[in-house]
């Protein structure tokens, strides 16, 4: 393949011809000046011209553009379009060399060369990419058995600029591990390593940006938007790499769409785009395109006269003059876009002066003695240039640098710097005199791979995927009346990514002045769960969260339940932990019952001593005699499993508490059943069944029959603990919401019940017999008040055997200790108080002859 184009030819023995001078070119008319600069610079374009040194640079720019259809490898400035940006970076990179090889600290005792190239075309960008690659002095490029070995013309080369070319070049050099940095190509995909081994670039990646739009959007609390892209690689890929991030944030994408190619913002394409946005309300519209497709867009968007939106804009469009030049684009609303951090003034101030000290010594070269190559030359005898470098109209045809030039100049800036630090770490420069040993691509691009250096207060380094770490500013424009200006409100920085608005800087185009809202549906109050309506998750209804749950606001759209030992209201955001719930010592309830129990212990107490120090008299005998002690002792036994209803269940009070009661009841039952049917017996049945009373009295009887009943109540709880499991203390968590009830067992369990049922049978068998004995000697006849007692106790029973299944915890245990202190209090003072009174306080009545006269009364009354 041929190095480079040719030039163009001209008779070597017609006379020179002096070239204009830059006076004589400002003062021609613009009818004459034009053509004479283009057929100037069309001469001069010939070929790439490269500078001397020992490491060559390629530089990749496109200084022109053609119209489609003029698929050109060569002769780019042949009747074609000039574009001040590329020449601006041209000028830059020449700039870069000349302060590198100027500089005593970076890469002493080397020289760099630059070599530019006009990549007008995606042929001229494949035919200075295989330029760059092609050996020193060969026209062909050659594939040697190892590449790691290969030495192409060019260490390594700067640019393209679009995304398409970049590709081209990229998949190209990376066979052979040339460095590539680019300085404008920001497409996701050029991250692939395994596809673009040796592609790095100086810009932040499209991926950064989608990050940063995504963060803004957030930010603001935009949850309803539309995306619109450019149609080529760069909008496609950005917008499905945006979406794709929105999907799994809380942003939805109404619509998401391509802006047509057509240049004419009055088509039926673009107004069909125009009204989807309308139609779908959206206030925030992001779009992720070009310059060249953003112009028409914007123009339709004027045509249509929208107002009041907010545009987020790409890096590539956010400055552009091309767009907010649009005639009327300021009533459009508010725009934030996104842009490269700012190029630093220093630099900048020192470009602009070398530039014009070049144009200057080349304006007099050209007008004076005619133009002169490298080596000193008149160009009339042949020497090639290149109008990127030594074209004395090129500053005349350029337009003044805008904000989107010089931000891309400092890319350039500063991969020219990252390809130079990275030479001076490989030919070990930093003992001060570099070594003049071979450099191979793949050596250069590890170190420059590992580059990191400050550059004019910026720190230059790469990540992993060649990506420059360097984040974005957030701008806003401003229009000052019909000026129109920017402010920076805000940065995207990396590593880690973080997002800084001042929102103070923003002049919001609304009627209130302040940031607009984009909602699809109003949020949800607290503890309200969003019920999806459609396939956008923003657009939601809101329903209260049921009792027992709560709304996680990091998972809006399902309420979670509480854990068993939590307990929520409906509506609730949290949960809140349950009450153990038991009747506890600390309780004043707890206190009400207590001291009356130890009340009626005490009174048992003081009824054993008084009976003991009266055994031998007639009312203890009546009453039992001895037995006395024994019911006595049951009801205190009895009256003492009251205090297992209070304080937190135990394993020992589950164990004891309801087999003590009941087992002590039933022995003070049933020496009441006995001594009740002795004195029926003795009155009523001894003349009629002597020897039914005689075998009773001889065998034993009473205390058989206290035995057997006691044998059968304690079988009985035997059972109930069986049935009910382990004597453990168990959690009810269907109580109540907000509490969990502690208590023991199942409360309701058969052999509990039956337990429960044969005290209720015995006190009936009781209530039978002393109301048999209703007409019985005064000091013998306890009918009347153990009757009533009974009938107290039974009234008791039924209340406790009903209501155990329906408290629970507190009032369970309430209810069980009231209902035995109201059955022993009446039991008690039924039975035994009366005698106790007799014995106290009317020792009169308690004497064998009031007895006797009692007994013959009664005799007199039952023969009359």
């Amino acid at each position: 393949m041929a190095a480079s184009p040719a030039p163009l030819s001209r008779d070597p023995r017609a006379p020179p011809r002096p070239a204009p001078s830059r006076g004589a070119a400002r003062a021609a008319t613009p009818v004459r000046a034009m053509p004479l600069l283009v057929l100037l610079c069309a001469r001069l374009c010939a070929a790439a011209l490269s500078g001397r040194g020992e490491f060559r640079l390629a530089g990749l720019f496109q200084i022109h553009g053609l119209r489609p259809g003029r698929p050109l490898a060569r002769g780019c400035c042949v009747a074609a379009a000039f574009k001040s940006h590329g020449y601006h970076l041209a000028q830059t990179m020449r700039f870069a060399v000349e302060e590198i090889n100027n500089s005593s600290a970076l890469l002493p005792n080397v020289t760099l060369r630059c070599e530019i190239h006009d990549t007008c075309t995606e042929a001229a960008n494949l035919h200075a990419t295989l330029r760059a690659l092609g050996r020193e002095g060969r026209h062909r490029i050659e594939l040697p058995s190892a590449l790691q070995r290969y030495e192409p013309r060019a260490v390594a080369v700067i640019g393209p600029d679009s995304t398409q070319l970049a590709l081209t070049a990229a998949a190209i050099l990376g066979v052979f591990l040339v460095p590539e940095i680019s300085y404008e190509a920001s497409l996701e995909t050029l991250s692939l390593k395994r596809f673009y081994p040796s592609f790095l670039r100086t810009i932040p990646s499209d991926g950064q940006q989608v990050k940063a739009i995504a963060l803004l959007l957030q930010h603001f609390g935009w949850t309803w938007v539309a995306l619109v892209g450019s149609d080529n690689s760069y909008g496609r890929d950005g917008l499905n790499a945006l979406y794709e991030l929105l999907a799994a944030s809380d942003v939805c994408v109404a619509y998401r769409g391509i802006i047509p190619s057509t240049k004419d913002a009055s088509s039926p394409e673009f107004h069909k785009l125009i009204q989807i946005l309308v139609d779908i309300r959206v206030n925030v519209t992001v779009v992720f395109s070009n310059r060249r497709n953003a112009q028409p867009f914007f123009e339709a968007v004027v045509q249509k006269n929208i107002t009041g939106m907010v545009w987020v804009g790409s890096e590539d469009w956010s400055l552009a003059q091309t767009i907010w030049q649009v005639p009327s684009i300021r009533n459009i609303g508010s725009v934030i876009g996104i842009s490269v951090e700012q190029a630093e003034p220093t630099m900048l101030k020192r470009l602009e002066s070398w530039e014009n000290a070049k144009e200057r010594g080349v304006s007099g070269r050209a007008g004076s003695t005619g133009l002169v190559g490298e080596n000193g030359q008149s160009s009339s005898e042949g020497v090639q240039l290149n109008c990127t470098q030594h074209c004395p109209g090129g500053h005349l045809l350029a337009d003044t640098p805008d904000v989107y030039d010089i931000q891309a100049s400092y890319n350039v800036y500063s991969a020219v710097y990252a390809v130079a630090h990275g030479l001076h770490d490989l030919l070990g420069c930093t003992s001060g005199v570099c070594s003049k040993g071979r450099v191979y691509p793949w050596q250069l691009l590890q170190k420059i791979k590992q580059v990191n250096f400050s550059l004019h207060k910026s720190q230059i380094s790469f990540d992993a995927n060649g990506n420059i770490r360097k984040g974005y500013n957030i701008i806003a424009w401003n229009w000052r009346g019909q000026s129109w200006a920017f402010d920076v409100v805000g940065a995207f920085t990396v590593n880690p990514d973080q997002l800084h608005i001042d929102q103070s800087k923003i002049l919001w185009h609304t009627k209130d002045h302040q940031a607009p809202v984009s909602l699809c549906s109003w949020p949800c109050a607290a503890g309200e769960m969003r019920l999806q309506q459609n396939r956008h998750r923003c657009c939601f209804s809101c329903v209260a969260c049921p009792a027992g749950t709560f709304l996680n606001r990091t998972a809006p759209y399902a309420c979670q339940a509480c854990g068993r030992e939590e307990w929520a209201p409906a509506g609730s955001e949290t949960c809140f932990n349950r009450t153990v719930e038991f009747l506890s010592w600390a309780d004043p309830l707890c206190w009400v019952l207590l001291i009356p129990t130890v009340l009626l212990l005490l009174l048992t107490a003081g009824l054993a001593a008084l009976f003991a120090r009266n055994v031998s008299t007639p009312v203890v005998r009546s009453a039992g005699g001895k037995m006395c002690f024994l019911m006595l002792g049951a009801l205190a036994c009895a009256c003492s499993s009251i205090f297992f209803n209070f304080g937190e269940p135990t394993w020992l009070s589950c164990l004891v508490h309801f087999p003590l009661f009941t087992i002590s009841f039933t022995v003070f039952l049933s020496c009441v059943a006995t001594r009740c049917f002795q004195i029926v017996c003795i009155f009523k049945l001894s003349a009629r069944w002597r020897a039914l009373h005689e075998a009773w009295q001889r065998r034993g009887g009473p205390a058989l029959f206290i035995a057997a009943s006691t044998t059968a109540q304690a079988a009985l709880c035997a059972a109930a603990a069986a049935a009910s499991g382990p004597a453990v203390p168990r959690r009810r968590y269907s109580v109540a919401a907000e509490r969990v009830v502690l208590e023991c067992g199942a409360g309701s369990a058969p052999s509990e019940t039956a337990a429960m049922l044969y005290n209720v049978l015995l006190s009936l068998g009781c209530f039978a017999l002393s109301y048999a004995g209703k007409d019985l000697p005064a000091d013998y006849n306890e009918a009347k008040c153990l009757t009533c007692s009974l009938l107290l106790h039974l009234v008791c029973s039924a209340a406790v055997l009903c209501t155990r299944s329906a408290f629970r915890g507190r009032s369970a245990a309430v209810t069980a200790a009231l209902g035995a202190l109201s059955t022993l209090a009446a039991l008690l003072g039924g039975y035994f108080l009366p005698k106790g009174f007799v014995v106290l306080l009317r020792p009169h009545l308690n004497t064998a002859e009031h007895f006797q006269r009692a007994i013959r009364s009664y005799t007199r009354r039952r023969d009359d």
